[in-house]
């Protein structure tokens, strides 16, 4: 059976990928890798530290020592890592943002980019200018920091983490083409706003992520 490793920054994330698994992947053995220094050592530092670099590339040697034919690594905060990580290992090394950017670059050249984090905007940004630079496209990213809402959600004040991001893609993110979210727990407030709020098509990295995962593993030699 192929086996896909997932690796994350949070817990809470394994329950999220298992279900998309479910749905678009059953004959797929998932196996889920999590360190949480990844992400809190980036917040607290305020970008990517070469500790945590060697930390993802490590985690990603463990997922194929377990066994996994693919890695594929769920958080946009440490996408240069994950970059390094695939130059190292034969195995395909995935980030979960990347389908998400292509498929920005292939929507519109007005492309909005929301996030939480700084730590996470920025290389979702830098992503999204990546793509369109191989693609030899011409786009505009217009980058917004939800100030607060990630403070909130920490606190257990999700009301208010929703409200803040749901002002941004209501308000900040007018006469976009192409809205993408740079973290995969604001999914649940474009679900949450009545229909037609946000004009543009809003996309999040999970599923996208996850069909290309599912793509890779279907073409490796059997």
């Amino acid at each position: 059976m192929p086996t896909l490793g997932l690796i994350h920054n949070s817990p809470v994330l394994a329950p999220i990928f298992n279900e998309i698994a479910a749905r678009i992947m059953p004959d797929v053995r998932l196996l889920h890798f999590v360190d949480e220094s990844t992400i809190k050592n980036t917040i607290a530092a305020g970008y990517l530290q070469k500790a945590t670099k060697r930390q993802v590339i490590g985690l990603v040697g463990s997922a194929f020592n377990a066994g996994c034919d693919v890695a594929l690594v769920t958080c946009s905060s440490i996408g240069p890592a994950v970059d390094m990580a695939a130059e190292l290992y034969e195995q395909p090394v995935l980030r979960v943002d990347r389908a998400m950017a292509e498929k920005a670059v292939a929507t519109g050249t007005r492309i909005g980019v929301v996030a939480t984090l700084s730590t996470t905007l920025t290389p979702t940004a830098d992503l999204v200018r990546l793509v369109a630079h191989e693609q030899g496209k011409a786009v505009e990213i217009v980058e917004h920091l939800c100030d607060g809402a990630f403070a909130a959600v920490m606190a257990g004040d999700g009301a208010t983490h929703d409200r803040i991001v749901g002002e941004a893609l209501t308000e900040a993110m007018r006469g976009m083409d192409v809205i993408i979210l740079a973290q995969a727990s604001m999914a649940r407030v474009v679900a949450a706003l009545p229909e037609g709020a946000v004009a543009a098509p809003v996309l999040s990295s999970p599923e996208l992520g996850m069909i290309r995962a599912r793509d890779v593993l279907a073409g490796l030699p059997q």
